[in-house]
Order: structure tokens, then C-alpha cells, then sequence
């Protein structure tokens, strides 16, 4: 075994980029023997794992290089990894001459080979990892991010992860339920499901003839002996169709929150987008999953400030607010990014009218939020326990509720137990242990 190297990683972005630095670690440690440190000045080789969906993680990644060059030790490499990665490319290398390689979102395997070529650049699109077989690293023990895709066949116009990972590609199912076992068997309760599209599964396969959609996937990992919880990130509103929506509202075992993707309440600006559906597709689909299963919570994205919204298309996303009642919203300014459509686009709505509508829409969303809370008092919660802190256990109902209730000590981490609201603090609802 060669001498143990200290390895410092930044992840930046969403839950699939911390599943990419999962798998970056895991290479590194398996075939390298680097270890983790929270300490970037002590590490031999520091990557920054990045995102590029919006234009402020773009800024902050030369920030961040320029400080980790400045107290990094003289012999420590610095890599960039991710989609910014994928789409700047050279410019990296231009911009921050100390970078010693650059790795693209879709060549994540390729980690164990780009540390010994300087000034590598490693960012091919097209590269199809769906069956490399990926050695084992979990930053969470109860909860056990995997892969189910790579990649987006979308083409909406605001968003660069096309250009940046690539065209969608399924990863067979003989795999996927592999880690899956294989993650129960170290301790894993919830199984985190991740895809650009996860409910267009199985339409494109590179080594695979199979025959299956999401809503089998689902059921097929349901059936895996040891999963108490199945998540995933996220669905197209677009392909929402009985099959799935059935299969996520009456299985057991598929957590009771879907997070859509509204990105706008406007059908004009949806047409604009190519989001593919209308607002009251949306709508009746959303009101639908809640008559189907009353439990269910409805997470979302939304961008206010698109090119040429007006007042109305933004009154439109606040209508759909206020009929959804959504108990989870990821909301942002319009940022042009580059490769796509929308980057050009006419029609740029003035900054101080862009940040009074995301005002608004935020704290709409602020008061709807509390009375959803309220709303909650009484009801009683499967709690999957993620952690013990000051006396208390916290963790998340199975409609993703975030609960907390009095213990003795930490004994019950990992373990579902059912916890009956009796109030709201912080952002979210305490309770009492029951049966």
C-alpha cells in the first residue's frame, strides 16, 4: 500500500454532486490510499467539486482557488471538478494557472488517473459511466445517496446541466439494487434516488435491454430486504403518470414528499422555458398526489425574473402557490448562464423589480410555511433519527418534516419511532415520543 495522502474536497451544488464526491473519495482512498481532512492546509491534494447551474458558485470557485493556493502546502495539487468544470474547461487553467488538473461531471472515474497528468483536462460529455463499477464511500450512514442516470435529454432554456453532463443515460437496474443492498448492508435506513429526470428511467440504456420505468424501480428497491425509506430527486411534472404517481402515493415504503419543479406559474413563460407542460397541468397533478395521499408534501423550484415575465405570468406563480400550499421551495433571481437558450434572451426584467418579486414570493412563502407548521400539531410522524443533540433526537417524518423530541441519549439513531407534534420552534415542529 503506498504511504496514506491527505486529501481536502469542497462539494459545491446538489445532492448529485455530493454523491460525485462520494465516488471521487472512494477512487482516491481505494487506489491511492488518501484519506480525508477537514484541513485544506494540510492536504496533499484539493479539489473543489463545483456547480454551475447559477452564475454565484462560478464566482466564488476562483475566489476559493485563490485562497486554497495561497495556504496550501508548496507539494499539495489543486484539481477542479464538476460542471464547471465541464463547461469552462481550458479557461481554467487560463484563469487560474496554478490549477493542476480539470475534471468534467461526467468523468468522475477517470480521478485516479488525471492526479498524475498536469494540466490535464478531462471533460468529454459524451463519456458513458453508467456501468463503471465505483468502489464504496458514504459521507451519511443512515441515508445512502445513488445513481439511478447520468446526464438530461431536456433542452429547457435557462438550465446548463445538458451541456455540462451530458446526454441521459439509465443505469441498469442489476446495479442500482446491487448498492442498494450493499449500502443496507453497512447501515444505510433511506435510500436517496438520484437522476436529472428520475421518473424518465429507463428510456435509454447503454448496456441494457430492459424493459422497466421508475415506478418499477421504485418498487423493485421497495422489495430489497433492510430499506425502511426510498426518497429521489427530482421528477418532471411532465412525465407524472398514473403509474408513478399510484406506486408514489400507496407504497409504503416511498416517503411522502415529492419535490416538482414548478419554475414558473405562467403557461407563456413555461413555453418560453420549454418546460414541456402548462400551469394547470401542473396543478392538476399536484392537487392530485394530495386527494391520492394526504400525507404527501410538495416540494418545488422557482425562478421569478425570467426574459419578459410581466406582472401577470408572476401573479400566475403566485397563484399556484397559494393553491399548492407548497411545504418546500428553492427560489432564485433569473441568472443567465452560459450554453443555453436563455442567455441572449430579450426581455431582461430590471434587477430591483427581479429581487421585489423574489421578496415577495419568499415571504408568501415564509407565511404559508408557518400556518402549514400549525397545521401539523397533533399529527403523528414516522421519524427516521439522524442524530442526538442536547437531550433531543432529530430527524424526518416521512413526509419530510423536520421533527424533534426529548431522549434519554442516542440509542434511537437510525431507528424510525413515531413522534407526535405538540409545536413549532425554529423552523421545525417539536414533539413526544409514542407508540
Amino acid at each position: 500500500m503506498t504511504e496514506e495522502k491527505k486529501l481536502y474536497i469542497e462539494t459545491l451544488g446538489c445532492a448529485m454532486n455530493v454523491r460525485d464526491s462520494e465516488h471521487i473519495i472512494a477512487e482516491l482512498n481505494a487506489y491511492e490510499n488518501y484519506k480525508e481532512t477537514k484541513n485544506p492546509q494540510e492536504a496533499d491534494l484539493i479539489l473543489i467539486n463545483t456547480c454551475s447551474v447559477r452564475e454565484k458558485p462560478v464566482a466564488k470557485l476562483f475566489s476559493e482557488l485563490g485562497v486554497f493556493n495561497k495556504i496550501k502546502k508548496k507539494s499539495a495539487k489543486i484539481g477542479v471538478c464538476g460542471c464547471t468544470a465541464s463547461h469552462l474547461g481550458k479557461e481554467i487553467l487560463t484563469k487560474a494557472p496554478f490549477v493542476n488538473f480539470v475534471l468534467g461531471a461526467r468523468n468522475v472515474s477517470k480521478i485516479k488517473d488525471v492526479i498524475y497528468q498536469d494540466k490535464a483536462v478531462e471533460i468529454d460529455t459524451s463519456y458513458d459511466e453508467t456501468t463503471y463499477d465505483f468502489k464504496n464511500y458514504r459521507s451519511e450512514n443512515i441515508r445512502s445517496l445513488i445513481n439511478i442516470s447520468i446526464g438530461c435529454d431536456k433542452q429547457c432554456t435557462y438550465c446548463i446541466v445538458p451541456a455540462t453532463r451530458g446526454k441521459e443515460i439509465s443505469i441498469p437496474s442489476k446495479i442500482i439494487l446491487d448498492e442498494v443492498k450493499k449500502s443496507v448492508a453497512l447501515g444505510a435506513k433511506e435510500i436517496m434516488l438520484l437522476g436529472q429526470n428520475v421518473n424518465s428511467y429507463g428510456n435509454n440504456f447503454t448496456h441494457s435491454q430492459e424493459s422497466i420505468d421508475f415506478a418499477d424501480l421504485l418498487t423493485k428497491v421497495s422489495e430489497v430486504e433492510g430499506v425502511e425509506r426510498i426518497r429521489f430527486t427530482s421528477p418532471h411534472p411532465l412525465h407524472m403518470d398514473e403509474k408513478f404517481m399510484e406506486v408514489f402515493s400507496y407504497n409504503p415504503k416511498v416517503a411522502k414528499h415529492m419535490h416538482m419543479p414548478l419554475q414558473s406559474g405562467s403557461t407563456k413563460v413555461l413555453r418560453e422555458m420549454k418546460r414541456g407542460y402548462t400551469k394547470e397541468w401542473f396543478l392538476e397533478k399536484a392537487l392530485k398526489l394530495r386527494e391520492m395521499n394526504p400525507m404527501t408534501t410538495i416540494g418545488t423550484d422557482i425562478i421569478v425574473a425570467f426574459p419578459k415575465e410581466s406582472e401577470a405570468d408572476f401573479a400566475n406563480t403566485l397563484d399556484v402557490m397559494e393553491k399548492v400550499h407548497f411545504e418546500q421551495i428553492f427560489s432564485f433571481k433569473f441568472s443567465p448562464r452560459p450554453l443555453t437558450a436563455a442567455e441572449n434572451m430579450e426581455g431582461a426584467i430590471d434587477p430591483i423589480i427581479a429581487s421585489q418579486r423574489l421578496e415577495k414570493l419568499q415571504n408568501m412563502y415564509k407565511n404559508s410555511l408557518r400556518t402549514l407548521h400549525q397545521n401539523q400539531i397533533g399529527k403523528k410522524f414516522a421519524v427516521l433519527v439522524e442524530s442526538f443533540e442536547n437531550g433531543n433526537i432529530y430527524g424526518k417524518g416521512e413526509n419530510y418534516f423536520t421533527l424533534k423530541a426529548p431522549a434519554k441519549d442516542g440509542s434511537l439513531v437510525g431507528q424510525v419511532v413515531f413522534v407526535q407534534a405538540t409545536g413549532v420552534s425554529k423552523g421545525m415542529l417539536e414533539g413526544e415520543i409514542t407508540t
